[in-house]
């Protein structure tokens, strides 16, 4: 685990993490470092028995949607999962394209959409997954700032802040 934290800290170099975070400003420095446009999106039906968040990379632009039937900070833990999927280089994999569409073969889903890249998460099982859901707690954790006085760490340590 040490090591994939040591992984995760080192691509994180040189990537400015708005402090306070800022989620429409991370994503604006996302898109900017890939030259084309971030799009967020809500989509209802992205669940437990679904991915509850995903990435469809296309020549254009880069796709992100999320579960919007989650609390804010979850939602927020989702898009930052998947820009983490695009800030490793990740690729999809069939295994995304058959949880999303069980009945068409991933080949035709990805000509369908034209698509570069697509992933999901599902589940935390393989490599990609565990390294996304790192760095999208790296990404967070580096703007919390704790607080100089007792009173403002113990709301910290609450979730009050």
């Amino acid at each position: 685990m040490e090591g994939l934290r040591r992984r995760c800290e080192a691509r994180l170099r040189g990537i400015r993490v708005p402090d306070p975070f800022d989620l429409d400003e991370f994503c604006a420095q996302v898109s900017a470092r890939r030259g084309r446009p971030l799009i967020r999106q809500a989509v209802p039906g992205l669940s437990d028995e679904a991915p509850c968040g995903l990435w469809i990379g296309t020549e254009r632009a880069d796709h992100v949607f999320f579960d919007p039937g989650t609390s804010p900070l979850h939602a927020e833990h989702i898009v930052l999962h998947e820009l983490s999927h695009i800030l490793c280089g990740h690729s999809g994999s069939d295994a995304a394209l058959g949880t999303l569409f069980p009945d068409l073969e991933p080949a035709a889903v990805r000509q369908m959409l034209g698509e570069k890249t697509m992933l999901g998460r599902a589940r935390y099982t393989d490599e990609q997954e565990r390294e996304a859901e790192m760095m999208a707690s790296l990404i967070r954790g580096r703007s919390a700032r704790p607080s100089p006085t007792p009173l403002g760490r113990t709301t910290d340590a609450l979730g009050l802040t």
